[in-house]
């Protein structure tokens, strides 16, 4: 599928993206690209997140690509069985572990237990070696659940500004990849 002939949804995790990050870099670049925009982003409710990505994507009348991070990853799993036909792939990038990651916050609890069921769409998992919020085993097991592409990034943190993903062209790059098998 080419990039014009859909219309990509960035879900930003816990506490959204601030400026700088590569979600809102992608979403101010691709002219077809928006931001969800959560009700609360620091005290997050597992059913307000779904019903939000949910409604987002029923509200575009052409395919749906989402593109999530961190705990909006958790929530697209979640949400995967009641997502309309038009979404069409899903870009996911830094799991959080938050059965099992003592480093996980409190607020990401109520998304818990993580769904293991097969998403009904084409995705591709980004994972890092380093991810203080996610062993890459873990990662790997939840690609395997979700029948997702998997891609070790390398030591590359959280995937977010604070680990230095800014631009993050690698990360384009990968997303191009889903695109095509999409």
């Amino acid at each position: 599928m080419k990039l014009s002939e859909c219309d990509i949804l960035i879900l930003p995790g816990l506490g959204g993206s601030q400026a700088g990050h590569w979600q809102v870099r992608w979403a101010e670049r691709m002219n077809n690209a928006a931001i969800v925009e959560q009700a609360d982003w620091n005290e997050p409710d597992l059913t307000d997140w779904v019903d939000t990505i949910d409604q987002a994507a029923r509200l575009t009348t052409r395919p749906v690509v989402l593109v999530a991070h961190s705990l909006s990853v958790i929530a697209v799993a979640q949400a995967s069985s009641k997502l309309p036909s038009n979404v069409r792939g899903a870009f996911l990038v830094a799991p959080p572990d938050i059965e099992l990651s003592a480093a996980a916050p409190e607020e990401t609890h109520a998304f818990r237990p993580i769904s293991r069921d097969p998403l009904p769409f084409p995705s591709l998992l980004v994972a890092s070696a380093n991810d203080p919020l996610c062993a890459i085993d873990r990662a790997v097991e939840f690609a395997t659940c979700w029948g997702s592409d998997f891609h070790q990034a390398g030591e590359a943190g959280h995937i977010n500004v604070e680990s230095g993903h800014g631009p993050w062209p690698e990360g384009l790059l990968m997303f191009t990849r889903l695109m095509q098998r999409i």
